[in-house]
């Protein structure tokens, strides 16, 4: 059976057909708790699934990111202050690869993407008290992006895209997967 997925702040445009999700962002949307900017914002779109215990999410992002802070990719969330969200996010002129976990405090880890950051892949893997997140340029080769702790207990997995400065970010995210947890060695890039 396939998991029933749903918006939290669902875009005013956006359409799914079997093998894509394709959203344009609303203006000024964003995931983001207290850190260094002193701010709370819980205004970005997330298409997610209910998931209990352990899980791989995986899928295909494709974006032109051009405007500082636009950012798509996976989020998995107890809470409005529980949360992890990972993908390409534009950051000093450049699109980045990076990660932000929040445990009521957020922590952004982000550094420069290796490959054409239009068209990334993201794969999450939730084992345990755990997650591991991985990132390919190809599809093929999945390095790892971080290795955290995350608290026990049921959550919202699926791809989540944002745009802090402007609206009108389009973004197709092909091959949604959220299948059982892939159960590969941790330096298995495959």
């Amino acid at each position: 059976m396939q998991p029933s997925f749903h918006w939290i702040n669902e875009p005013a445009e956006w359409h799914r057909d079997a093998d894509c999700l394709t959203v344009v962002t609303d203006k000024h949307t964003d995931f983001w708790r207290h850190t260094w900017y002193g701010f709370e914002r819980f205004s970005g779109h997330l298409y997610a699934a209910e998931v209990e215990g352990d899980f791989t999410l995986q899928a295909k992002i494709c974006a032109d990111f051009t405007t500082l802070y636009d950012q798509a990719g996976l989020m998995m969330m107890a809470d409005e202050q529980t949360w992890l969200k990972a993908g390409i996010e534009f950051n000093d002129d450049a699109p980045a690869i990076g990660s932000v976990l929040t445990l009521t405090h957020s922590d952004w880890a982000t550094g420069l993407f290796p490959g054409d950051p239009r068209t990334f892949w993201l794969r999450l893997t939730r084992k345990g008290d755990a997650l591991r997140l991985q990132y390919s340029t190809d599809g093929e080769r999945w390095p790892l992006l971080r290795l955290g702790y995350f608290p026990p207990g049921p959550v919202k997995a699926g791809v989540m895209c944002c745009s802090p400065e402007r609206g009108g970010l389009a973004v197709a995210f092909r091959d949604i997967q959220l299948s059982p947890p892939l159960d590969k060695a941790l330096h298995d890039l495959s």
